[in-house]
């Protein structure tokens, strides 16, 4: 963490779906995220032709979502993103499917759901996010000013 970022903006209570601890860059969208055919498994890349972060990668980043639509080759999907190195160093969602708590099981990282207050208005893209999926906790400092 920075020295920047030394008082957090907000805390999250949430309910553990993966334990452990991870902190990074927070990369939020509020669409919800497609496995089979709308990410670019070995890249960590959005590639569903009308999501709003089309183009980006989730790799070595906080992901915090609405949830997963789609089939159950979400799991899959994410399980190579794993395999391959290109998976978020952590998930928060707010919508708890089998799809999207299995794609948490199966990448081993640190995912948080059932908030009490709405990630999504609080957390901001480039945000410094630890997630402590043992407590079920999410921490969030600002960005960085440019």
């Amino acid at each position: 963490m920075s020295e920047v970022m030394d008082k957090p903006r907000a805390v999250i209570r949430g309910r553990k779906v993966v334990g452990g601890v991870a902190e990074g860059e927070a990369l939020v969208t509020r669409e919800t995220i497609s496995g089979w055919g709308g990410v670019h498994a070995m890249t960590g890349t959005i590639i569903e032709s009308r999501h709003e972060l089309k183009d980006q990668s989730f790799a070595g980043k906080i992901l915090v979502f609405p949830g997963a639509k789609g089939s159950s080759g979400w799991s899959a999907t994410f399980h190579l993103t794993r395999l391959a190195g290109t998976a978020p160093k952590a998930m928060i969602f707010n919508i708890m499917t089998t799809k999207a708590a299995l794609g948490a099981v199966v990448m081993r990282i640190p995912t948080i759901t059932d908030c009490d207050q709405d990630p999504l208005d609080v957390i901001r893209t480039g945000d410094w996010v630890r997630v402590d999926g043992d407590e079920g906790t999410i921490t969030v400092w600002s960005a960085k000013p440019d």
